[in-house]
């Protein structure tokens, strides 16, 4: 039973599997009520100083729309400026994640901005992906499914990304003009990645109905914000399993995103991937069940739904059940050790490891299992990381401490005695960051 873990096992298991790990002193603060801290980090705060001036998407778009337009250098130059604003947005994330007060908070943003996925897979999303998910993710991780679902999947990086902001409707005035007409891809990864789920039921007559709402959905360039476009919308009346979504423009979409995120099939695709994240590769049935339930409840209050997931042992009672990814590695490293590290350390670090922010292989996101993440050559990149960064801050960071810190009582005599047998500062710290231990959450 969960009561009877020990209170200092709890503190590093609620770290690690609800925050980004311990740093120095966490694991004194979190003790003596673990649940209570994780629960206390469900209430809004503050945006992070850090992201307060960071220039938003509009900007951005606008900027690069213009570029394009001028070509030959001022276009070259756009793009040299858009791989040094991903860069250091790279930078900015990474750091706010090892040093927040609400790190589960912080592990909210990331895991949903990687549930509704923007990549550099279209190199355009480069400089936009901190932009979208300060703005579409950030400020509904306590509040609503539905209202985040709405500003995901209009945001202007999702209509870049996935081509809807070139969708016409086939019958729209537009579409009677011009050769371009419908893309599906936005409305079928809407349907079996963002909401229903891959097994949700649907059918390809709904991936076009979707596709069809969605059209007239495009970007005002010259403002760099989402924009609708009624003579590029598809008229007329359409059905969405087998539901009727009227015929109302702009409406439309928002009608037929709320009749998703109500259906059962949502709740479920949900439940699964956040016990999948915060429970283990293949949680427990009945942990899923609890959570699409709460979902359903309360009509996808997501702040109900962490509580939820909070309260169930399961959650508590397989500590180290989850595989660190490079991303999680490289951030729990930067908390436990408390070190400074150079924006293009840390970009290059997250590149070598093979876990790029924003820059995910498909629309599916990251994977969130461990056997993405071990490899052989992914197994010897961690080590191999793991001495270099032991070579540079092996003389600032004790090995030692950081077991301390880092893992407590988690870190056994085998690995102590092996950390402190080892015959360099640099191998020490090396041994400790690359041992199972560390490695788990």
């Amino acid at each position: 039973m969960v009561m009877t873990t020990a209170p200092g096992r709890l503190a590093t298991h609620a770290l690690s599997r609800f925050g980004f790990g311990a740093g120095p002193g966490d694991l004194d603060r979190v003790k003596a009520d673990p649940r209570g801290w994780v629960d206390s980090q469900l209430s809004p705060r503050p945006l992070p100083a850090v992201l307060a001036d960071h220039q938003g998407s509009a900007p951005r778009i606008s900027e690069m729309a213009a570029a394009r337009k001028a070509k030959g250098e001022a276009e070259e130059m756009a793009k040299k400026q858009a791989r040094e604003r991903y860069r250091a947005d790279i930078a900015i994330r990474t750091r706010l994640a090892a040093t927040s007060d609400t790190p589960f908070q912080e592990r909210l943003v990331q895991f949903w901005s990687n549930h509704f996925t923007v990549s550099t897979q279209r190199p355009i999303i480069a400089p936009l992906g901190l932009a979208y998910e300060n703005e579409a993710i950030r400020p509904h991780i306590l509040g609503t499914f539905r209202d985040m679902a709405r500003a995901a999947i209009l945001h202007p990086s999702m209509l870049i990304y996935l081509d809807n902001a070139q969708s016409i409707g086939p019958d729209s005035t537009a579409g009677q003009k011009r050769d371009k007409g419908l893309n599906e891809n936005l409305g079928r990864e809407a349907l079996e990645l963002h909401l229903l789920g891959v097994d949700g039921g649907y059918h390809q007559d709904d991936v076009r109905a979707m596709a069809l709402i969605l059209t007239g959905w495009t970007l005002d360039e010259e403002r760099g914000t989402a924009d609708f476009n009624p003579r590029r919308h598809q008229p007329g009346e359409k059905i969405l399993l087998g539901q009727r979504i009227p015929e109302s423009g702009v409406s439309e979409a928002a009608a037929a995103i709320d009749l998703l995120c109500a259906h059962p099939a949502t709740a479920h695709h949900v439940a699964q991937k956040l016990a999948r994240h915060f429970i283990a590769d293949d949680p427990p049935p009945a942990t899923v069940t609890a959570l699409a339930k709460s979902f359903r409840d309360s009509n996808g209050d997501l702040t109900h739904v962490m509580r939820t997931l909070v309260r169930l042992d399961a959650a508590w009672a397989q500590p180290l059940a989850k595989m660190r990814s490079p991303n999680d590695f490289v951030i729990a490293t930067l908390r436990a050790s408390a070190v400074e590290v150079a924006d293009d350390r840390l970009v290059n670090a997250l590149s070598l490891l093979g876990q790029m922010p924003f820059a995910a292989p498909s629309p599916a996101g990251w994977p969130d299992r461990a056997a993405d993440w071990t490899g052989p050559d992914a197994i010897l990149r961690r080590i191999d990381w793991s001495l270099a960064f032991g070579q540079r801050v092996g003389s600032r960071v004790d090995a030692r401490t950081l077991l301390d810190t880092a893992l407590g009582d988690l870190a056994d005599d085998g690995l102590r005695q092996a950390v402190a047998r080892a015959p360099s500062p640099a191998e020490a710290l090396a041994l400790a960051l690359s041992s199972p231990a560390f490695q788990r959450r």
